[in-house]
């Protein structure tokens, strides 16, 4: 099974989870993960040529998906610096990754149903949001 997030680029919290089996592409789930309010989608080359769905969804988001060279046509250098400069936002999705794998320890999964795992990675994500803003929580007035 996959996990496909959509996260907020400033707080890096997950605001839109979908989980699918393994053998759905990731591009296919791009309108899933839109909330509609977003001004920018960063998304890694699977996501090219989704600038329609990604419209349709958040009109007023900028496409900033990652190019991928082809057998015929190579990247040009700049369009290679524009990926890495891209893959920097994206490299925030990881650290939702990582708290789950790293703090919560999910590294390996038994598969007991896609409903059932979904229930559980949910819950898990809620937890690696809270845990993302541990410290902002903790300096919140005790009557607020």
């Amino acid at each position: 099974m996959k996990i496909h997030v959509g996260v907020d680029r400033e707080t890096k919290l997950v605001h839109s989870l979908v989980t699918t089996p393994a053998n759905v592409h990731d591009s296919k789930m791009v309108e899933d993960l839109l909330h509609g309010e977003e001004n920018a989608v960063f998304g890694e080359s699977a996501y090219m040529g989704k600038t329609e769905e990604i419209k349709g969804k958040a009109p007023m988001a900028a496409d900033n998906t990652n190019r991928r060279s082809t057998r015929n046509r190579k990247l040009t250098e700049e369009e290679m610096e524009r990926n890495r400069m891209l893959s920097r936002t994206r490299a925030r999705v990881e650290h939702v990754f990582g708290v789950a794998k790293n703090i919560f320890g999910y590294r390996k999964d038994r598969y007991k149903g896609l409903a059932k795992n979904t229930n559980f990675i949910h819950v898990l994500f809620v937890l690696s949001n809270l845990y993302m803003v541990r410290r902002y929580l903790l300096s919140l007035p005790a009557g607020a």
